[in-house]
């Protein structure tokens, strides 16, 4: 059975318009709610949100849902995506909500959902949960109705999680950081973080209102953070998307190093202290620069697809415990169960630290080849995949590229549109075969 509201991130969508909407909301959570007690004679879940006006809305009508099934919930209020993930495991609770479009506009809302181990449930759960919302609604007499109750504690739980996957001996005292919360979730938690590890924190992006979200602030706008990062002259700024899982870094000279650097610069931090780095999880987006460079020392870089939730299932197969995307994206599961921006930044700024080296010094062996990227919108009578055109303009492409780039081409999942994407280590031929390519696929 295909999901009908479920994607690769939980439940996601315009506000107003199915499935985000608050009937939708009431009937979603009762129907996890009945999920729930099949295993739980009395479920306590946790609700989470980041800051959009709508989340007070959808916050309600999933309280109503899970009370109206028998299932306790506690509320949390505003709050980065990872703490409520963190908060259902700490408090062994059975399912963590959290109520989010993570980097979308401010009219966009989600609902995503944690296990009681703080990890993102299977395909086969969201499916009975599709299935549950089918059947009649199975409601509970008053006296079995859920209670809810607020969290008053959570952020400062969460703040200290944050600090306690770092060594207590780290001190970021003589440091000045620039952290950009994008007027969402972490807005009262990351800037807290960094200042009670005694850095001198200077915060953007930290002032939400509802409806100013990842607005010209956070991850995918870090202009502002790289402007005052230089203005202020601070040794690195952090940048965070609404939800707080995904992490871009600037440093001092106003350089954006983005996931895959990243990743390759925490996996290079654990292999100088003896650890064993066996290999890392990339997407088919990981930049080749990265997996090259990762192979002079030793690890194996494994390709999923896009999104963090196959990140997860490729880590899991190989007992792994890095990995992450381009975007910012970043998983260290001995640290954290799900993608953590401000754990993330906390794991790179320890390397530094540690090493007494800038970010770019640690970074010296890695430069990243250009990449090209094309969309190309898809005739409805054209068929790209049959395309001898395709096929002999894609073989010679690979033949002049070699060991030194690659060709990846892949239809959206969302759009009649095909993704054209060459990287090599020369640009201008970077830019020449994408090209070639897009004609070709147009016109096929």
């Amino acid at each position: 059975m295909s999901r009908k509201y479920f994607g690769t991130d939980g439940i996601r969508g315009t506000v107003g318009k199915p499935p985000i909407t608050p009937d939708f909301m009431l009937g979603l959570g009762h129907a996890v709610g009945q999920v729930l007690r099949r295993s739980v004679e009395r479920p306590t879940v946790v609700i989470g949100k980041d800051t959009r006006i709508s989340g007070y809305m959808l916050e309600s009508a999933l309280e109503a849902g899970f009370a109206s099934a028998g299932v306790d919930v506690l509320l949390c209020g505003p709050l980065p995506t990872p703490g409520v993930a963190y908060l259902t495991r700490a408090l062994r609770l059975d399912l963590g909500v959290v109520i989010s479009a993570s980097h979308n506009g401010f009219q966009d809302n989600g609902v995503k959902f944690f296990s009681a181990r703080g990890e993102k449930l299977p395909d086969e759960w969201e499916r009975d949960v599709e299935g549950m919302l089918d059947k009649i609604p199975q409601w509970v007499d008053s006296a079995a109705l859920g209670k809810a109750r607020r969290l008053d504690d959570a952020r400062g739980r969460y703040i200290e999680f944050c600090k306690s996957t770092v060594p207590h001996t780290l001190s970021l005292r003589g440091m000045k950081i620039v952290v950009d919360a994008a007027h969402g979730a972490a807005y009262h938690v990351a800037p807290e973080v960094f200042h009670e590890l005694g850095a001198t924190v200077i915060s953007i992006g930290c002032a939400p209102d509802g409806l100013n979200i990842n607005q010209g602030f956070g991850a995918t706008s870090p202009q502002a953070l790289v402007r005052t990062v230089m203005e202020q002259g601070a040794d690195y700024g952090v940048a965070l998307d609404g939800d707080a899982d995904r992490l871009q870094l600037v440093d001092s000279a106003g350089r954006l190093y983005n996931g895959d650097e990243l990743l390759y610069a925490i996996a290079a931090d654990r292999l100088s202290q003896g650890r064993e780095v066996p290999g890392v999880v990339g997407t088919l987006m990981t930049n080749m620069a990265v997996e090259q460079a990762l192979a002079v020392l030793g690890v194996q870089l494994v390709r999923a697809k896009v999104g963090d939730r196959y990140v997860l299932e490729e880590l899991a197969a190989h007992d792994w415990t890095l990995g992450g995307e381009s975007s910012g994206h970043l998983l260290a599961l001995d640290r954290h169960t799900t993608g953590d921006g401000i754990v993330s930044a906390l794991q790179i700024l320890q390397a530094v630290r540690r090493h007494g080296q800038s970010l770019a010094t640690l970074l010296k062996d890695v430069t990243l080849f250009p990449q090209t990227m094309i969309n190309v919108r898809l005739r409805p009578e054209g068929d790209w995949q049959n395309s001898a055109t395709m096929a002999e303009l894609r073989a010679a492409a690979e033949r002049d590229l070699g060991d030194n780039g690659r060709v990846l081409i892949r239809a959206s999942g969302t759009e009649p549109v095909l993704r054209v994407m060459v990287e090599a280590r020369d640009g201008d031929a970077s830019r020449r075969w994408a090209e070639a390519l897009a004609a070709a696929a147009a016109a096929a």
